[in-house]
């Protein structure tokens, strides 16, 4: 992308901040059990939308650059180092078998990037109404029973007891994708920044844009950081 889109770049920065205090407090009532607290209506929407956000964003933001292949696979070998230190977690007993990321929001939108070559030149209306099938297809999926096959896990048929602290299988997340693709197609097909006349200097949006940029690595980082530091606090 030669010119970044400003509203693209602070909404994904929303998108990470409200990640990381969404994590903050799981950490601090349920993984460390440091205190009591019912999850307020704001906690379970962006707990449970947020990522449909991120991956919308994504969708946009993969219609107006290249280099979605090497991006996908550094995203997606971000996942898997990911699984690795959940993984560890588990077995050295740091958290329960429920801590470990088979198929997290970093595996499916690196996975989600590396298909988009297969989609690209479809038109925006075919984008859309193959993502609003693929979104209820996911739906559907949600309601069967365990399978009995463990690599049908990222398409949305984990097998039966399966349990993951972070889980966004293909179907539906590919559609929301989809469908982000299918906006940038359309609304951004200009690629240029629909709010122009925003002052981008102002110091919150300096902010977000800053945490945009930076969304992978903030992702990244921030549950090692929250994690000692609870963990610090536990010692104490």
């Amino acid at each position: 992308m030669k010119k970044r889109i400003w509203e693209l770049d602070a909404l994904r920065g929303l998108c990470i901040l409200g990640m990381v205090v969404v994590h903050f407090i799981y950490d601090l009532v349920e993984l460390y059990g440091l205190i009591q607290w019912e999850y307020p209506p704001l906690f379970s929407f962006v707990q449970n939308w947020g990522g449909v956000l991120f991956l919308l964003i994504s969708g946009i933001c993969v219609t107006l650059g290249s280099r979605c292949i090497r991006r996908g696979l550094l995203v997606f070998a971000c996942g898997l180092v990911v699984s690795g230190v959940t993984y560890g977690m588990y077995r050295f007993g740091f958290s329960g078998e429920s801590i470990i990321i088979y198929f997290g929001v970093l595996h499916c939108l690196g996975a989600c990037m590396l298909l988009w070559p297969v989609f690209r030149r479809l038109p925006h209306w075919a984008l859309a109404l193959l993502g609003i099938i693929l979104v209820a297809v996911g739906f559907y999926f949600d309601d069967l029973p365990g399978m009995g096959f463990p690599w049908l896990m990222p398409l949305g048929l984990p097998w039966e007891g399966f349990s993951s602290s972070d889980y966004f299988p293909l179907l539906p997340y590919f559609g929301f994708f989809l469908l982000g693709s299918a906006l940038g197609k359309s609304v951004y097909r200009n690629k240029e920044s629909l709010l122009p006349k925003v002052n981008t200097q102002n110091l919150l949006i300096r902010c977000l844009l800053w945490c945009g940029k930076q969304s992978l690595w903030i992702y990244m980082l921030h549950q090692p950081i929250l994690s000692g530091i609870f963990f610090l606090i536990t010692l104490s």
